[in-house]
């Protein structure tokens, strides 16, 4: 579909709502991707709420993200998190933005797999690297070589992130242009026909 005949954000077709039902839609991928600038307009667009889940830690501990990995370290703060969106996810239906390590967690992929579907907003290197140098909030990029640790961090990742439900390319383009795909590559998905595990064909 050109970009001229896309929907607009404000006429999302109401079925993909109904299609849901409970699930959550749940945006993963690196930092800088635009899980929550996107997540954002695609509730606007369906009605949802909106949840970022490193708001909704902070909340709940009442300290930032950065402090959180300070004082405790990466693998406390994972634990919370799992909690957190596992939490929110029993919430749904609604558009649930995730920090960039969420989805490495296998429990929390099986969480966003029964509760919700997973969008990941893929980006390259040269697109989120200027975004996220802009920001000091970013623990794992406090290091020498920045710009070289997300690079390591897309290496590790994107075999994990590739497992989402939809994929869709975050680039360099008028958020509402990836909002319509993110909405055209939901409904698609969503469309398709569900097999149950009883009715897949013996290998």
């Amino acid at each position: 579909m050109d970009t001229e005949e896309a929907l607009s954000p404000i006429d999302a077709p109401p079925r993909l709502t109904e299609m849901l039902g409970r699930r959550s839609i749940v945006f993963v991928g690196l930092m800088g991707a635009g899980k929550t600038a996107i997540g954002r307009k695609v509730a606007t667009a369906l009605g949802l709420p909106f949840i970022d889940s490193d708001q909704e830690i902070e909340s709940v501990s009442r300290m930032t993200i950065p402090e959180l990995f300070e004082r405790y370290g990466e693998p406390e703060f994972r634990a919370l998190e799992q909690r957190v969106i596992h939490r929110v996810l029993e919430g749904g239906p609604q558009v649930l933005s995730t920090g960039g390590g969420a989805f490495m967690n296998a429990q929390t992929r099986a969480m966003i797999a029964e509760h919700g579907i997973s969008v990941w907003l893929n980006a390259e290197l040269d697109v989120l690297f200027p975004r996220v140098a802009k920001k000091q909030n970013r623990p794992l990029l406090k290091t020498a070589d920045p710009r070289g640790t997300l690079e390591r961090l897309m290496h590790e990742r994107y075999p994990t992130y590739a497992l989402a439900d939809v994929t869709v390319n975050s680039r360099d383009e008028r958020k509402e242009v990836i909002v319509n795909e993110v909405l055209e590559a939901l409904a698609a998905h969503l469309a398709e026909p569900r097999i149950n595990e009883e009715e897949r064909p013996a290998e």
